[in-house]
Parts: C-alpha cells; structure tokens; sequence
C-alpha cells in the first residue's frame, strides 16, 4: 500500500475509503440484525433479562454482547472519521509530498526491481539459510 500510494494525499484518501467501507459494513450489519430482532440492543438486553426460561440464553446473551460491542465499534469508527476530516483540512507542500514519495520507496521497495531480484536470488543459494523444499 505505501509504494503503491506513495503520498499524504493518497494515504489519505485510502485511510478515508477504508473506514467509509468499514462504517458501511458494521452499520448495515447492526441495521440488520436490530430489524431482525425489532428493538435496540438495550432493548433487547431487557427483554431477554424478563425471559429467563429461555433455554436459548447463552446464545441470546452472546448476541446481546455482540450487538453492544457493535454500537461501540460504530461509535468508534465515528469518532474516528471526524479526526480524518480534520487530517483533511492538512494542506502539505510540494516538497512535504515528494519526501514522502521518497521513504515510501525506502519503506516498500519495488518486488520486481533487477537489483532486488537478484540478491532474492543470492540469498536463496546461500548454504547457511534452510531451503524450503527440504524437510
């Protein structure tokens, strides 16, 4: 990801995109399963504490548990979509761009560089490493 979005922007905007899936997904998830059920999780902790002769419980308080760490979860990633808005509003200069440019190559070097390949190649031959077709 760093060398293929080498720029603060470009992090950014992939950071942005990534929560905004995220949000999507455990929002419509939660949706779902409080249509399913007709209540909020608060409500349904309520309802499933009046009904102790469920045989059901453990599976109803596991799910009770899971919607509420859920609510959290949405009420985390909220939080942090204001913090990335305000990222946003961070305008870098040219020079700050190309130095991120610059380590990015240093972070996540190119795979198929010829000067990286070949020193793949140098330390596969190398007697002291354990080749990976021997057991």
């Amino acid at each position: 990801m760093v060398r293929e979005f080498p720029t603060l922007r470009q992090q950014q905007e992939l950071n942005w995109a990534a929560l905004q899936s995220f949000r999507t997904l455990a929002g419509r998830v939660l949706d779902d399963f409080q249509k399913q059920y007709g209540l909020k999780s608060n409500q349904l902790a309520l309802e499933m504490s009046k009904d102790d002769l469920s045989t059901d419980q453990p599976a109803s308080e596991e799910l009770q548990q899971a919607l509420t760490d859920l609510e959290n979860i949405n009420a985390h990633l909220f939080s942090i979509e204001v913090l990335m808005e305000k990222i946003f509003d961070v305008r870098v200069p040219e020079t700050i761009e190309d130095k991120f440019k610059e380590l990015a190559g240093e972070l996540a070097p190119d795979p198929l560089n010829p000067d990286r390949l070949r020193l793949n190649r140098l330390l596969h031959q190398t007697p002291d490493l354990p080749d990976k077709n021997q057991t």
